[in-house]
């Protein structure tokens, strides 16, 4: 926790980011390359990998929960498959990682199954597998799609009854509620407009008893963004990567928050940080005890980013969302190897080491 308060950080990936994983070269270089380069161009100098050999390797499970929880204030995490198996031999995000997670850490993580809808009724099938074996909380979807070494122009839109429905039906009869979705950061250098946020309204419209969750958030496309947040009750907005930006680009992430609190107030706006795209404590840290909003942007956004508003966000917006019952989280994670280690203190940053767990 950070001064008493419960963290939920809405989205983390332990990547496989390194060479040997690639399967579409030129792209999966590609988007191996943006992220490395968010991350050198966003953390803070004493929370930074300072190579690219050493950011662009497997990433493990227990790499990532160590930053999460002993070496950050996060109490509770979400990872995410990453179906991008036309790009990555596992996905980027494997399956087999996020199970490891299901079974090793299920009181610190909920899980998000990943699938292709491009790849139709095999989609479906790869759904009813993942819920059987991970119990997800969630759907996490890409709006592109590559052939080999060409990305596919014509892609696919969230309000799409051939190819995005079917999905959407079987996910709500699987009781899947939380639908997420990747938009607003290009993958890499492909075109621009599968992470429009356009298609988004008539998803939610079309399925009033789900909820769409617009991961990266506040990066792109801020007015269409807020906008979809103030007209449909079940649209959410994930701050993954936007939040990264308070470290070193404190005037963008308060522009960005200020306007995704101009139309919808604080309640639809969920923390997620992305690791290990990025160190999860120094965005944390910062927002919690010191950032204000401008005075000319609290005139945007109607209000101060106020102690109860941060929690809000930090916590207390995805509990409600995704039905997590902090009090009992807090009774099972009280006495967990991570909090133990975590009581210690003084953990370097990237200080994982196997023998710390034995």
């Amino acid at each position: 926790m950070i001064d008493g308060n419960f963290v939920i950080d809405a989205v983390t990936h332990a990547y496989n980011l390194h060479p040997t994983n690639y399967r579409a070269g030129k792209y999966a270089e590609s988007l191996a390359g943006l992220i490395w380069g968010l991350h050198s161009g966003l953390s803070g100098d004493t929370h930074r990998v300072p190579t690219a050999e050493g950011f662009l390797k497997n990433w493990s499970v227990q790499e990532l929960a160590h930053l999460l929880f002993v070496e950050s204030g996060v109490d509770l995490a979400v990872h995410h498959v990453l179906p991008l198996q036309t790009l990555y031999h596992d996905g980027l995000c494997s399956y087999e990682k996020t199970l490891e997670i299901h079974r090793n850490y299920p009181h610190r993580f909920l899980v998000y199954a990943g699938v292709d809808p491009l790849r139709g009724t095999a989609a479906l099938d790869d759904l009813e597998q993942q819920y059987e074996t991970l119990k997800p909380s969630g759907l996490k979807l890409y709006p592109a799609a590559w052939l080999g070494e060409k990305f596919r122009h014509t892609g696919w839109r969230m309000d799409d009854p051939s190819i995005a429905f079917p999905l959407f039906e079987r996910a709500q009869k699987l009781g899947i509620k939380n639908i997420a979705v990747h938009k607003g950061l290009p993958m890499g250098a492909v075109p621009l407009e599968p992470y429009k946020v356009d298609d988004i309204g008539g998803a939610a419209d079309a399925f009033p008893d789900l909820n769409f969750e617009i991961v990266h958030g506040g990066m792109a496309f801020l007015d269409e963004t807020g906008m979809q947040l103030s007209l449909f009750p079940n649209v959410y907005v994930n701050l993954e990567v936007t939040g990264a930006l308070i470290v070193k680009r404190e005037r963008w992430f308060a522009e960005s928050l200020a306007a995704l609190l101009k139309w919808a107030g604080p309640d639809k706006i969920m923390w997620g940080s992305g690791t290990v795209f990025s160190h999860p404590h120094p965005a944390l840290h910062k927002f919690w005890h010191d950032f204000q909003l401008p005075d000319e942007l609290v005139q945007v956004a109607g209000m101060q980013v106020t102690p109860e508003v941060k929690r809000m966000i930090l916590g207390g917006n995805y509990a409600r969302y995704a039905g997590v019952d902090v009090e009992a989280v807090k009774k099972n994670i009280a006495n967990d190897v991570f909090a133990k280690l975590k009581a210690r203190g003084d953990h370097q940053p990237y200080s994982y080491k196997e023998s710390l767990y034995e």
